[in-house]
């Protein structure tokens, strides 16, 4: 299962944030960038539950492995991680992270890509 919708990034202004001023937590799989959203909460319900959890991103270049078919289940393992780290933590309003995955990564395996992945979580402060 992936992200909700309303967990997704989308539009390029939103990447390009994260990566100008984004605040970056290095690990050898993977880059973690924290960036706050700066969003004014609007007097809707609908727009209320946008910023009632942290907003996601995975980001895996081809030099990960040149298989899309490879890059989308490395896709799909840190987005469901993600959704559930954060459905049982929700006090990150108004929070973008951004994933990025290093070229190391594609022959590790699935445990040590989540075990980094919540340790770069808990130093960024998104975790417990």
């Amino acid at each position: 299962m992936v992200l909700p919708a309303s967990m997704r990034i989308r539009g390029h202004r939103c990447f390009d944030r994260l990566h100008r001023s984004g605040k970056g937590f290095y690990g050898k799989l993977m880059v973690l960038r924290v960036v706050s959203s700066l969003q004014r909460l609007l007097k809707s319900p609908q727009r209320e539950h946008h910023f009632k959890c942290c907003r996601c991103a995975v980001v895996i270049s081809s030099k990960v492995s040149k298989r899309s078919v490879d890059r989308n289940r490395l896709r799909r393992l840190l987005h469901n991680h993600l959704r559930m780290r954060f459905e049982s933590q929700p006090n990150h309003s108004g929070q973008w992270t951004l994933i990025s995955l290093k070229p190391e990564s594609a022959s590790a395996e699935p445990a040590l890509l989540l075990e980094e992945c919540d340790q770069l979580l808990r130093n960024a402060g998104l975790l417990l």
